[in-house]
């Protein structure tokens, strides 16, 4: 028969090989594409982030009555990522 060549059986462990190769790149496709939709999820979380945060930083308070800018006596906001109600926004650890 001409196609004796393909079912002998150093041609078919080659197959299984080549099969299991193929199955192997597969899952490691869809693998990362799954990293890669959590990576993009995690950018457009940190690019949402960095956007509140300058918000907060660089927004001047204003008074609402005479609006001017407030001084920090006057301002209730929480301060971020303080853990001592007496510190002073804007001071980090290395100042």
């Amino acid at each position: 028969m001409t196609f004796d060549f393909l079912f002998r059986p150093t041609h078919t462990a080659y197959l299984r090989r080549a099969a299991a190769l193929l199955e192997e790149a597969q899952m490691a496709r869809i693998e990362h594409q799954a990293a890669a939709e959590h990576h993009s999820a995690l950018a457009r979380m940190y690019a949402e982030r960095v956007r509140r945060l300058e918000n907060e930083l660089y927004r001047q308070p204003r008074n609402p009555e005479t609006h001017a800018p407030a001084d920090a006596a006057t301002d209730d906001r929480p301060q971020l990522y303080s853990l001592d109600a007496n510190r002073k926004p804007g001071l980090t650890s290395a100042t």
